[in-house]
């Protein structure tokens, strides 16, 4: 088999070419451009998709997974920044993926490169790559699972990934890390809104951003009340709550404790390889559902679900009989 030729831009802006192959072997050696070159593939659905995650698969399954979400303003790329920070000096490889919004023009990423995250800029051993969310509810992207491959195979020991900030749908997150840290911060709304938002079933770790303000010690004490009375499924794990001031550090190395506490809890209880086989459950499924739909909805044909929708609609039948017959017209 000839290996496949990825077609990009080198150095000057000139086309090159590279095989999968090469690409996944210079992205193993730390090489940021192969990293993002594998990303961009990602992102873009490209036909060689398939070819570069089997070239990855081996090399998965090392990195911890750290989902940051919470309601926007509460300080999420700041502390993400800062647990960058804290993270690198205990010698760990750390990757960033930024979910943003997506731009109603161009389809991308609203916020870019992630101004607040600049200090790591010259850090060959930080990876900081924004996606866009294009539309998909949850604060996710729909690639994201993809392009945490990419991070976990280059060798990242930590993968941090920040979450768009959309409030009640922003659950997704959960399925997806080892662990979710939480944050929220005085003035964000009183416990009764942090049940409401669902954040009492999703959280590993909470943090209290903004410290320093009015009303984080009530915030604090919300929490554990609204915590004190949710169920949890997982015994003998109860989330911490953690107060910082991300902008200065403050409370950071705490937060980094407190993931490495509940990173060896899910190690001991097995914890961690449910989370990781649920994972893959659902990242399996939404790649069959995904290549399902395309083929029921291709726009430049009339498909066997349009049919079926047309006779729903007129009365001629039901929805779940028009269900059963387009799954078994794909089955066979």
């Amino acid at each position: 088999m000839v290996p496949t030729e990825v077609t990009g831009r080198g150095i000057g802006g000139r086309r090159s070419r590279v095989s999968v192959p090469d690409l996944v072997a210079a992205a193993r050696d730390g090489e940021a451009r192969a990293v993002a070159r594998l990303i961009s593939l990602v992102e873009d659905e490209s036909p060689l998709l398939r070819e570069v995650m089997a070239a990855l698969a081996s090399y998965t399954g090392h990195a911890q997974i750290v989902g940051i979400t919470g309601s926007p303003g509460v300080g999420k790329s700041t502390s993400t920044n800062a647990l960058v920070t804290a993270m690198r000096l205990t010698g760990k490889r750390v990757g960033v993926l930024a979910v943003d919004p997506s731009s109603p023009f161009s389809g991308g990423a609203l916020l870019g490169d992630r101004v607040r995250m600049q200090d790591h800029a010259l850090d060959p051993e930080v990876y900081i790559r924004s996606m866009a969310s294009r539309g998909h509810l949850g604060g996710l992207a729909w690639s994201t699972p993809q392009a945490l491959r990419v991070l976990d195979a280059a060798g990242c020991d930590v993968v941090l990934v920040e979450t768009v900030g959309v409030g009640q749908s922003e659950v997704d997150i959960a399925a997806l890390a080892d662990t979710t840290l939480v944050l929220v911060a005085p003035g964000m709304g009183d416990g009764i809104q942090a049940a409401k938002a669902g954040i009492l079933e999703i959280g590993d770790v909470y943090v209290v951003n903004k410290a320093d303000r009015d009303g984080a010690d009530q915030v604090r004490r919300d929490l554990r009340n609204m915590i004190a009375l949710a169920e949890r499924t997982e015994a003998g794990w109860r989330p911490p709550i953690v107060q910082t001031v991300a902008h200065t550090g403050q409370g950071v190395d705490e937060v980094v404790r407190r993931v490495d506490e509940h990173r060896a809890w899910m190690e001991s209880s097995g914890e961690l390889r449910r989370r990781r086989v649920r994972r893959a459950r659902d990242e399996i499924e939404a790649i069959a559902v995904t290549s399902l739909r395309r083929r029921w909805g291709d726009v430049h044909e009339r498909t066997e679900l349009d049919a079926l929708a047309e006779q729903v609609a007129a009365g001629d039948g039901d929805p779940y009989s028009a269900a059963d017959t387009l799954l078994a017209t794909y089955a066979e």
